[in-house]
């Protein structure tokens, strides 16, 4: 059986797009984006990524963020595709930052911060694979930060956290209306501030 089968796929996913062997490879490959010089990418899902996003667009040091899906099965996923939970797809947010302003032990505890870590594959009123508790790693450095991060975070929780913990895979960015979607107002037209250091509660539909 070859590995499409043992994943459930067959000439074609659910959703009606084909996958083959080279579309699988693709997709689990590794992120393949550049950040710009002396900037660093990590990655996390949280649930939604419309809020996270703004979480991290929040940070000091933070210079970019990207939201968009990976550690799926399928290249060039589009947001339908990933909604149908048959791509194993994560909603993600790429975050490009400047370690001399911000060191990625802040970035995880800004993403702890902003999401229950114990529950699968849902937050809140979001359930569905795309929205699983995930810590996206680019270097044995933030794999290790972020290990020890969890275990410090488990001590202080009284429920097992579910964090998938694994290398940064392929990154497809979202589609544009979905960029900075809180900071342009949402589904509303209430605009939530990106300002460095910003404590307002976020809305996470705007």
């Amino acid at each position: 059986m070859n590995l499409l089968a043992k994943l459930g796929f067959g000439a074609r996913s659910p959703t009606g797009r084909s996958v083959d062997p080279a579309s699988l490879e693709i997709a689990r490959d590794p992120d393949d984006g550049v950040p710009v010089p002396e900037n660093q990418f990590a990655q996390f899902g949280a649930g939604c990524f419309w809020g996270v996003e703004l979480v991290f667009q929040r940070v000091r040091g933070v210079t970019k963020t990207e939201v968009g899906y990976s550690q799926g099965f399928i290249h060039n996923p589009t947001y339908s595709d990933v909604c149908s939970g048959t791509t194993n797809h994560s909603e993600v947010v790429r975050v490009q930052y400047d370690p001399k302003e911000c060191n990625y032990v802040a970035l995880l505890d800004a993403f702890w911060a902003k999401h229950d870590p114990t529950t699968s594959n849902r937050q809140g009123n979001d359930v569905g694979t795309q929205y699983r508790s995930g810590i996206y790693f680019y270097t044995p450095e933030q794999e290790k930060a972020a290990l020890e991060s969890r275990d410090r975070q488990q001590q202080l929780l009284n429920r097992k956290i579910v964090t998938e913990i694994l290398p940064a895979k392929k990154f497809y960015r979202a589609e544009e209306y979905h960029q900075q979607y809180l900071e342009k107002g949402g589904r509303f037209g209430f605009k939530q501030s990106a300002n460095k250091g910003c404590n307002d509660p976020i809305r996470c539909y705007g």
